[in-house]
């Protein structure tokens, strides 16, 4: 329960911090970029909040997983017609931006639900949509970097609480092993 004031300064924090001027006005480009960090940054904050250490330690597995394998694509698929962005530049496929941000959808869906994952992913979608209509990348660009971060997801993270169920045959008997971690 100490956390709850560290938390609750840390939003006072971050509220003023992305709060607009009067004369500033903000591009959806700056507003995308502050959504693909916040998510996976939100994600260890809810593990280190909830006292989550193996949560801590899945979440950096697979975070450094999922950038490694994006950047391993984006550089063998540089030089194909796969990697060129609408620009012209290269380096397109797949999207890194929406691959961190879907970590951090992943990381959230996998180990604390659909009530977590939901709002995570809606929120990759918005930084995905974002770097399309910017111009950054293209549909295949985003929707693979989302599938490959679901993957690694899927490898790296486990649920907080998992429950398994499970037959197990004997030799002259049948039955079913349930197993739930706390």
């Amino acid at each position: 329960m100490f956390r709850l004031p560290h938390c609750a300064a840390l939003f006072a924090l971050l509220i003023t911090l992305f709060r607009p001027a009067p004369a500033m006005s903000i591009s959806s480009e700056i507003v995308g970029h502050a959504v693909m960090t916040a998510i996976p940054v939100s994600a260890i904050a809810v593990a280190y909040f909830r006292h989550d250490v193996e949560g801590e330690k899945q979440w950096l597995r697979n975070t450094i997983a999922n950038q490694t394998l994006t950047s391993i694509a984006r550089l063998g698929f540089n030089e194909t017609s796969l990697g060129r962005r609408p620009t012209g530049n290269g380096y397109g496929f797949p999207s890194g931006h929406v691959a961190f941000a879907a970590s951090g959808a992943a990381f959230y869906s996998e180990r604390y639900g659909w009530m977590y994952g939901v709002p995570a992913w809606l929120a990759t979608a918005y930084v995905a949509n974002n770097r399309v209509q910017n111009h950054d990348h293209h549909w295949r660009d985003v929707i693979a970097s989302m599938a490959l971060s679901y993957g690694v997801g899927k490898l790296f993270v486990t649920p907080e609480n998992a429950s398994y169920v499970a037959p197990v045959i004997g030799p002259d008997w049948l039955g079913l092993r349930w197993e739930r971690s706390f």
